[in-house]
């Protein structure tokens, strides 16, 4: 397996304080690898220091199999990101604005700079000055920014912010397409659960500094396990309804109102008739299934999926 990125113990220190402490991640050539956390967790201090912004206070980067140091750093030539929010020349021009990066990098192709405006859709507006962008417009043209030059890697730090709703749906379509078409490898990092989802790969789940895994998004769904829930007005004479009508026995009680039951067996219409033929009263049902979201948050507070 060829490695785009492979931290070994990454550890920075702030004020005498660990922002992030021993992260070891593994990024493989051409997937989209999703850092996962809460806010603060010290996903954008990881960030940060895979492209050279700030230096590691213990351990070590490798890009593309090669040690990050200030004499490699030409390593970051094949790397496209956003960090925290995009910084422009506000009285600037969309398209100059991406001509001066450009220029910095030695790469004067202006076809890919509009094309690199068409691909996040931002045609026809690139002799506006940037100062009267919105938030999600600039988004947009720090994505172009950070693929103009067709990089190998992209590292993007919560990359819909400020997007609307179709925004986001877009920046998913750009995301595969890049990664499909041209190979590139992606690092996304989110607090939004959801999001990353619908888009990685492999997820690294960051929880106050550490790495508590890395885990591929198959697995995630094969640990997945359907269940019905279901709140009543009265649980022991539902439970003993369930084992004795239904012979379901594969459920546990959540709380004074509340029954999870994992036995499929039956749908939510059985159940409810059933119940109600013996004069049960039915608060709420509703069918589930687990998610990256219920992976991470019994991960973070020391269970797993099916707890």
């Amino acid at each position: 397996m060829e490695y785009v990125i492979q931290t070994n113990n990454l550890t920075k220190k702030a004020k005498g304080k660990e922002l992030v402490s021993d992260i070891n991640i593994l990024i493989n050539k051409g997937e989209i690898y999703g850092l996962l956390g809460q806010n603060g967790a010290g996903k954008t201090t990881i960030m940060k220091m895979l492209t050279g912004l700030n230096n590691p206070s213990k351990g070590e980067i490798l890009l593309f199999n090669e040690r990050l140091t200030k004499k490699t750093n030409s390593l970051l030539t094949k790397v496209g990101s956003i960090i925290d929010y995009p910084v422009f020349f506000e009285h600037l021009t969309a398209f100059d604005n991406l001509k001066l990066h450009c220029e910095y990098l030695g790469f004067y192709d202006e076809n890919d700079m509009k094309q690199a405006l068409q691909l996040v859709n931002l045609k026809g507006i690139e002799d506006k000055v940037v100062k009267d962008f919105s938030l999600g417009m600039k988004q947009r043209l720090g994505i172009a920014r950070a693929i103009i030059t067709k990089p190998e890697l992209i590292i993007l730090d919560e990359p819909t912010n400020g997007l609307d709703p179709i925004g986001i749906k877009d920046m998913r379509h750009l995301i595969r397409m890049l990664n499909k078409e041209y190979g590139m490898t992606f690092v996304l990092s989110s607090h939004i659960l959801g999001e990353l989802e619908q888009i990685v790969d492999r997820v690294g789940i960051i929880h106050q500094g550490k790495l508590l895994n890395e885990i591929t998004m198959t697995d995630v769904r094969k640990a997945r396990s359907d269940y019905i829930e279901l709140e009543v007005s009265d649980v022991t004479r539902a439970v003993y309804l369930l084992e004795n009508e239904l012979h379901i026995h594969n459920m546990k009680v959540l709380e004074k109102r509340k029954i999870r039951i994992y036995d499929m067996t039956y749908t939510q219409s059985d159940i409810s008739k059933m119940l109600l033929l013996h004069d049960l009263e039915i608060e709420e049902i509703r069918r589930h299934s687990n998610s990256l979201e219920d992976y991470f948050y019994h991960l973070i507070n020391g269970g797993d999926i099916n707890d």
